[in-house]
């Protein structure tokens, strides 16, 4: 029969001082700098968290970056790595981040991440945009609309922090965020300068998860559908 045996004192103390020191070095890693851009920083309005983003430049267009969310002493990364820089909204009670990634010319996707054990997580499997996505081609009315080719960019309407008041709306609290989808064709009418989607507009549901279009943005998301500006 073998015998149970408490690790030695010493070496306790010596996976307790590794730990520590795993949690102290908690940050981007090396060749990762700090930038130094005002417009790339933003704290959430209770003031308990930071985000700082680093980039890492190695030669030949390779250029990475990295989103860190500060809380105290305690950094976490915000996944993924990304090509550029990006811009964040809070909610007003300081619980849900929207990451506004930019992913080339015209280009940007959305990421979701809330507050989970004291620190901001991924709130969903997929990115934002891509569910917003997936929930626009799937309505009737745009079950046969084409897809989009490029300058493809899922947005985060202004107005997060106040409930959309500014847009007329009665809505709870950090409970709704209005994203705006957009993109272009390549092959369009000899006489078209441009035309693809023009801002179609719908509503992603904190609470429960799933998106809506509200009767108030119909008028306007079907003239998106026809969007297009000619020669």
């Amino acid at each position: 029969m073998t015998a149970f045996c408490r690790p030695a004192p010493w070496l306790a103390l010596v996976l307790t001082l590794a730990a520590s020191s795993a949690l102290a070095a908690s940050g981007p890693p090396p060749g990762f700098v700090l930038t130094d851009n005002a417009g790339l920083a933003f704290t959430s309005p209770d003031g308990a968290t930071r985000l700082e983003q680093y980039m890492k430049d190695s030669g030949d267009w390779d250029v990475k970056w990295q989103v860190w969310a500060r809380r105290g002493e305690q950094m976490t990364e915000l996944k993924p790595e990304q090509g550029y820089g990006a811009g964040f909204r809070f909610t007003s009670d300081s619980q849900w981040l929207v990451r506004m990634q930019k992913t080339g010319s015209g280009e940007q996707d959305l990421y979701l991440y809330h507050v989970e054990k004291g620190v901001f997580a991924s709130a969903t499997k997929k990115p934002l945009s891509d569910l917003a996505w997936a929930h626009f081609y799937g309505r009737p009315e745009t079950k046969r609309f084409a897809k989009l080719d490029f300058h493809i960019s899922a947005n985060l309407m202004e107005g997060t922090e106040e409930a959309y008041r500014s847009l007329g709306m009665n809505w709870p609290n950090n409970r709704y965020l209005v994203i705006s989808l957009s993109g272009e064709y390549d092959n369009h009418p000899k006489n078209v300068a441009m035309k693809g989607l023009g801002g179609w507009k719908c509503r992603y549901d904190l609470e429960t998860g799933k998106f809506d279009v509200p009767a108030m943005f119909a008028k306007a998301n079907a003239e998106a559908l026809r969007w297009e500006i000619r020669r």
